[in-house]
């Protein structure tokens, strides 16, 4: 349950929802239905059948609570050194921003972060910053423009950013039930009053406006250029527009997370898969 990092970023995630899904939390198989990539009696040999989307239909909102910006002045400079490293790839100042040692690398088979390395290394495996095609320093970027953070409480002194919302955790059980749906079909609006379009186009006609709850979005695409910059959600009422792609944040994305001392902020490790195996 966190804020997105850019544009670019709400549309990996959200362009990807189906694979997410997949990923994180896959849904139970209807009753009497075969085994993933198992043919069904009488039936060719074919690709493990996938699970379809629950049809849009109406909702009860569950409202959220964005978080507030990191008030400490320090915070906002630091975060401009690592955007300019970051634009730059710039290895050798982004070292100076980062924990020496103590790195850890929250993942869900336990920390993945190499003790016997610097911080840095740590920091450039986790986001793929060593190769040549992957999108980490973009990320690194992304991730320095968020004011928020919030404490984590398995890392003493430090705090993740993008601080997450704050919401009703049964509510949102509810909801997933009621829809049939899985977290990661789920995001919020980084701000209320985001107009809600009848087509994927930026100058297409406002027919809503959403509040500040979380929404569902349809993990589809729809060919155009125009779609990259816009996805498809489903309001409280069922009925279906388009949005702009930075205006909703997914739930539950990887953070960064910093630590202040005498010396001032660091990156002290991160939260989620990271780029490698």
């Amino acid at each position: 349950m966190r804020l997105c990092l850019t544009i670019a970023a709400t549309l990996v995630v959200f362009t990807a929802a189906p694979a997410l899904a997949q990923q994180q939390q896959k849904m139970a198989p209807p009753p009497g239905a075969m085994a993933p990539g198992k043919p069904a009696q009488g039936q060719p040999p074919g690709p493990p059948q996938q699970a379809q989307p629950s049809p849009p239909k109406p909702y009860k909102p569950v409202a959220i609570k964005l978080p507030e910006p990191v008030t400490d002045p320090s915070f906002e400079a630091f975060r401009k050194q690592v955007s300019d490293a970051a634009q730059k790839k710039d290895r050798a100042a982004l070292s100076k921003l980062v924990v020496a040692q103590g790195f850890f690398w929250d993942r869900e088979s336990g920390d993945g972060a190499d003790k016997k390395k610097p911080g840095v290394d740590n920091l450039a495996t986790a986001l793929g910053l060593n190769n040549k095609d992957s999108a980490g320093w973009d990320m690194l970027a992304g991730y320095s423009q968020d004011p928020t953070a919030s404490p984590t409480p398995d890392h003493k002194g430090s705090v993740c950013a993008p601080a997450d919302p704050t919401f009703n955790d049964k509510d949102l059980g509810d909801l997933l039930k009621a829809t049939k749906t899985d977290v990661p079909e789920w995001g919020y609006p980084v701000t209320a009053g985001v107009e809600v379009r009848d087509k994927p186009q930026k100058d297409a006609a406002v027919v809503d406006k959403l509040g500040l709850n979380l929404v569902r979005v349809l993990p589809e695409s729809t060919p155009g250029a125009a779609v990259a910059a816009m996805i498809r959600v489903v309001l409280p009422s069922g009925k279906t527009g388009y949005i702009s792609s930075d205006a909703l944040a997914p739930l539950g994305n990887d953070q960064i997370c910093y630590i202040k001392d005498a010396s001032g902020w660091k990156i002290s490790g991160y939260v989620g898969g990271g780029e490698s195996p």
